[in-house]
């Protein structure tokens, strides 16, 4: 079995679902396909959640109607048969009129939970209506059934296996099943999300637990470049990585890729395919447990980082003092990126500032704290990055650009600096022009 997800921008209008329909029906193997929401959707969620929180109804109003109207419009071009259109669209106004008696309670996390995860739920009905009305049979299955997660950060896989084939197993007259992406339940029961992007990282749960052959992602572009397309010209898409190199490209910015995507396909040896929606014939990118060259790969960058720098009037290395500092951040929840250290200051960034007053606040007791605001860490990632001949290019850096900091050698497969968010875009191409365009000048 396959398991293939497909985006928010490839699920986005009536034209794209069709290249999906395409894809889906190119081969005739086993797969269950993993929807987001479609672009936009998920955006018009977070505004009515804000409309919730202030009691405005009639913003509420305006939103769902507005969200209606949007799939409805869908469901018009998708189906030509007026009674499945007309029985479509019942369902589609049944579930408006859910999120109107959800919308209508105190917000709440529940609430929210419920909210943000129907875009994939509008979504997926849709298209498995459309699927079925073009003669593609399909069984549309409720993630919430058995994405019974427990906890985002350490899915219990084993537990998802066995609901989904449980859910499976009532369903056996069809190769194709559709469901939703992102949406979970927590250790409780109750209905969560796997935060933006997590649709990816639904899919990966699902092929551990199926011990699926392969786990595909299509987007909207030809894989994983080695760079930034956004803001940086002449990328390539990288053919092969592995799940150290993917797991912290994701991490540190790379947008095709939820930073848990592979995570869950590790210990099972499942390969992971970045693919092309628009462009299904081109390679991508695949992700394994094979290394099929080391050295430089991708750079990429992560936005929003905060830094701290931690001075004390005594030796740092006295006895316990790193350690009461990391019980500080742990105690907080807040997890520490990047970290160097001198003889009485240690700095550190961390991406999450929602508990950083009260951090400062205990820290303050026994050492001296300045905060910097609005930087980005560039990565540079590859299988033993830290011995490729090139990497001492992008020192040259410290030339043009002031670099707040410098990890090198934590890791075998990752050098990281730290820069004012200001200075991203020219970081970015200033190490794609060092470490890329003179070896593509070089092979050509």
């Amino acid at each position: 079995m396959k398991i293939l997800k497909f985006g928010g921008t490839s699920v986005g209008s009536v034209e794209n679902l069709y290249k999906v329909k395409e894809i889906l029906t190119s081969d005739t193997e086993e797969k269950i396909v993993v929807c987001s929401a479609m672009s936009g959707v998920t955006d018009q969620l977070v505004r009515l959640l804000e409309n919730i929180k202030f009691g405005d109804t009639d913003a509420i109003t305006r939103n769902l109607h507005r969200l209606e109207s949007k799939h409805s419009d869908v469901i018009d071009v998708l189906i030509e048969d007026v009674e499945i259109r007309n029985g479509l669209k019942d369902g589609l106004s049944s579930m408006i009129t859910d999120m109107f008696e959800i919308s209508s309670q105190e917000y709440s996390e529940e609430v929210n939970s419920k909210i943000i995860t129907y875009g994939e739920t509008l979504l997926t009905y849709i298209f498995s209506g459309f699927l079925n009305a073009t003669g593609v049979t399909n069984v549309l299955l409720d993630a919430k059934e058995f994405m019974h997660v427990d906890s985002t950060e350490n899915p219990n896989i084993e537990k998802v296996c066995k609901r989904i084939h449980k859910v499976l197993d009532n369903n056996i007259d069809t190769t194709l099943y559709i469901t939703q992406g992102f949406v979970c339940r927590d250790i409780d029961g109750q209905i969560s999300h796997l935060k933006r992007g997590g649709s990816d990282y639904t899919a990966t749960i699902i092929g551990a637990a199926l011990n699926a052959s392969e786990v595909q992602i299509w987007t909207d572009i030809d894989g994983l470049h080695n760079n930034d397309p956004r803001y940086v010209e002449h990328t390539q898409p990288i053919s092969h990585l592995t799940y150290n190199e993917a797991a912290e490209l994701a991490y540190f910015g790379a947008k095709i890729l939820h930073p848990q995507t592979v995570s869950p396909v590790v210990d099972k040896g499942i390969p992971v395919l970045l693919k092309n929606t628009f462009d299904p014939e081109a390679q991508g990118t695949i992700i394994s447990d094979k290394i099929h060259k080391k050295g430089l790969k991708a750079i990429s960058a992560k936005d929003g980082i905060t830094a701290i720098k931690i001075k004390s009037n005594r030796m740092l290395m006295a006895h316990g003092y790193l350690r009461r500092i990391f019980e500080v951040f742990d105690n907080f929840q807040t997890s520490i990126d990047m970290i160097t250290t001198s003889e009485i200051a240690i700095s550190l960034t961390i991406d999450n500032t929602s508990n950083l007053d009260k951090i400062i606040k205990e820290l303050e007791g026994y050492a001296e704290i300045t905060v910097e605001h609005d930087h980005s860490i560039i990565c540079i990632v590859g299988e033993s990055v830290i011995n490729d001949k090139n990497s001492y290019k992008l020192f040259e850096i410290l030339n043009y650009i002031p670099v707040r900091m410098v990890s090198y050698g934590g890791s075998n497969n990752n050098i990281s600096i730290l820069v004012d968010t200001k200075d991203k875009i020219p970081t970015l191409k200033f190490l794609n022009e060092k470490l890329f365009q003179v070896e593509a000048i070089a092979a050509v």
